[in-house]
């Protein structure tokens, strides 16, 4: 089983969809936080060129060579952060590589067509330690309004079933690690909460496409729009 962001959509991992997006506003230097079955999104970039590459052998010398390449300039450091260490001990884990730089962070088993650079804009106006892209979840099911036992209204899955909810597509100042005390820490818990509490928290509403893939219907709702050719979330570059 490989872990959530290797999961396909259109045969590119959902993980890929992600960084795609960040890169087409000009943002190509990640770090991956790798954890249950991190293997997989090594092996994954290590055979990344093979992968997106004709390949021409001389299997008398044994030498290969790499022609007609497709491969975006991105620069990726996969760091362990653990097996069992929580959403903040993730981020904590890999202070070294963020320094003293603004960063974002999103997870790895969501899509949208958040407008980075215009998060960016938003996060540097406000001058607050964070910034949360909040979305409004597609609701699951039909929607029904009632007088007595008599439907007078029905809806079938309105975009809006909640109120606004943490997006991810988050922008951070590297303030934000001294809210995280070790690896046990859950980020949305004590940090984002005392974050809020401090008025450091701001939440940039995203009234655009949105989808987690926390299910197999989610996935076979996200298959069927790339295969459409519809995907939101895709990116023209």
């Amino acid at each position: 089983m490989r872990p959530k962001p290797m999961v396909e959509i259109g045969g590119i991992p959902i993980l890929q969809h992600i960084l795609s997006l960040y890169a087409d506003h000009g943002h190509k230097d990640f770090i991956i936080a790798c954890g249950y079955k991190g293997e997989f999104i090594k092996e994954y970039f290590c055979n990344f060129r093979f992968r997106n590459s004709d390949v021409y052998f001389d299997l008398a010398t044994g030498k290969s060579l790499l022609t007609n390449s497709k491969i975006p300039d991105w620069r990726l450091n996969l760091v362990d952060t653990g097996l069992t260490t929580q959403t903040g001990g993730r981020i904590k884990r890999c202070s070294p590589w963020i320094q003293k730089e603004t960063f974002m962070m999103t997870y790895g088993d969501g899509v949208g067509n958040v407008d980075i650079a215009a998060l960016l804009k938003f996060h540097r106006t406000h001058g607050r330690l964070a910034t949360m892209t909040a979305v409004r979840p597609p609701a699951r099911f039909g929607s029904l309004t009632f007088d007595g036992d008599r439907v007078t209204c029905f809806s079938e899955k309105p975009q809006v079933g909640e109120g606004w909810i943490n997006g991810g597509y988050m922008v951070l100042e590297p303030q934000v690690l001294n809210y995280i005390d070790d690896d046990a820490t859950i980020f949305e818990h004590a940090p984002l909460e005392q974050l809020a509490a401090e008025g450091q928290l701001a939440a940039y509403k995203h009234e655009g496409f949105w989808q987690p893939m926390d299910t197999l219907r989610d996935k076979q709702l996200l298959e069927n729009l790339w295969q459409s050719g519809k995907a939101p979330w895709k990116v023209k570059s």
